[in-house]
């Protein structure tokens, strides 16, 4: 995510224009409460230190409520990303039973979260309101689309979707109870449903993303190719996608993990359908979509080894990789049905922690998963959390745990990426997902 932030409106720029969220002190007692025991659980009194002061900075400076719902910042760019609010929350859903005030907080977030996605299920990111701001000026979208106030971008991604519907599920979970699952969450899985199905025949679709900036800068990453349609895919019975969780153009249109984040949450939402909003026509959609994904997957995304491919076009074409953004590969237990001890998830996580995926990096300080969105020998945090959030030896989770502790470059919080070899060359002072993911980590050490 570049930053630029000299087109940023003045009210939105960074440290200007916003207001800390007060923290209640019910919600301050229960950080705190889990704060200790990280300490005690393993050791180390700085882990709880941290796991506090990155909570409720996360609670203070990327909350804001409002009568819509609760906008969430995704750190240093004023945005709300509709991906990164999800995973943002994930480690407030472990307080949720015990806290009113966190499973409010989180019932609003989806709230808000449907309501933007209602508004533009293409879109990824959006402002805080209408006011138009963005730095991408620039984009087909803004120029000969529709000048949408509300957007800051129009990367059309699987799991800008997929996720804000796992949320809705794991706080379900998590809170025991379904008043956040409304018409909003209903409404906007029936366009869900029927985008995904179109989608299934991209040759018909009338989405397109060009970034021009991007095109005479020669950035591919950025913009999608064949007058931003995307390069040519299969019907396989998965659905295409223009953009990875990276927000990265796809080199090819099935990204794996997120077609199997979008498996899974299609049959969460069609029991939803059964058990909540008696709705059998869009249940049967649902389950029939799903089952078709996840066939097309079986047939295309599988490597000889058994284990599962990053990206196919479904004519050929495979990239065996893994990207550090979630969903990936390395976390599919952590946002799809796939278990941790699932052979294909063993083949799969065996040789993308190695030099056969070619965006792992070791170095002297780190070795990891990192991202062609940040070039050159870089590993990212959230990819080390995930790493240990994915391994059931609880001694792993602490050796990363304690890696991730110890390269934050005397900031005292995690960021993008930093240099294998030297952690003080990082990117992005302050990315609210990789310190909210590094919380996690440390919370499954209780």
């Amino acid at each position: 995510m570049q930053r630029i932030t000299s087109l940023w409106p003045r009210a939105l720029r960074p440290g200007g224009g916003r207001r800390e969220c007060p923290v209640p002190d019910e919600v301050r007692d229960a950080v705190e409460a889990r704060g200790r025991r990280i300490a005690e659980a393993t050791g180390f009194p700085g882990w709880g230190e941290m796991y506090v002061r990155l909570m409720l900075d996360t609670w203070r400076r990327t909350l804001q409520p409002g009568p819509d719902g609760v906008f969430v910042v995704t750190g240093d760019i004023p945005a709300m990303w509709l991906r990164d609010s999800a995973a943002q929350m994930r480690p407030w859903l472990g307080l949720a039973s015990d806290c009113e005030a966190v499973a409010e907080m989180l019932r609003g977030l989806v709230r808000m979260q449907w309501r933007l996605v209602r508004h533009d299920p293409h879109a990824n990111a959006f402002n805080h309101g209408p006011v138009g701001g963005t730095p991408h000026l620039l984009d087909n979208h803004l120029l000969a689309r529709r000048a949408d106030p509300w957007i800051w971008e129009r990367k059309y991604e699987l799991d800008s979707l997929g996720l804000p519907l796992l949320l809705a599920h794991q706080l379900q979970q998590a809170a025991g109870d379904d008043a956040h699952l409304d018409w909003g969450v209903h409404s906007g899985f029936a366009d869900v449903v029927s985008l995904w199905r179109r989608e299934q025949d991209h040759a018909s679709s009338r989405y397109r993303f060009i970034r021009l900036d991007a095109v005479l800068r020669g950035r591919a990453d950025d913009t999608l190719p064949r007058l931003g349609r995307g390069s040519h895919v299969g019907r396989t019975g998965m659905t295409w996608q223009g953009f990875r969780p990276s927000d990265d153009a796809c080199r090819f249109g099935y990204n794996i993990p997120a077609q199997l984040l979008a498996v899974h949450v299609l049959r969460v939402g069609a029991r939803w359908c059964d058990e909540l909003w008696h709705d059998a026509d869009l249940a049967a959609g649902a389950r029939g979509l799903a089952d078709e994904i996840e066939a097309g997957v079986a047939a295309h995304g599988m490597l000889p080894d058994g284990s599962f491919a990053y990206e196919v076009d479904g004519l050929g074409a495979v990239l065996a990789a893994d990207d550090a953004n979630l969903p990936s590969l390395l976390g599919l237990p952590l946002t799809s049905a796939v278990t941790m001890d699932d052979p294909r998830y063993l083949a799969t996580r065996a040789r993308i922690l190695s030099s056969a995926n070619p965006w792992w990096h070791r170095g002297k300080a780190a070795s990891g998963i990192g991202s062609p969105h940040t070039p050159g020998n870089r590993v990212w945090p959230i990819a080390l959390a995930v790493e240990g959030l994915t391994s059931p030896d609880r001694d792993e989770r602490l050796r990363l745990a304690r890696l991730l502790a110890d390269t934050t470059a005397g900031t005292g919080r995690m960021h993008e990426s930093f240099d294998a070899d030297d952690p003080s060359d990082f990117t992005r002072g302050w990315f609210s997902w990789a310190d909210m993911v590094f919380c996690e980590l440390l919370a499954s050490l209780t």
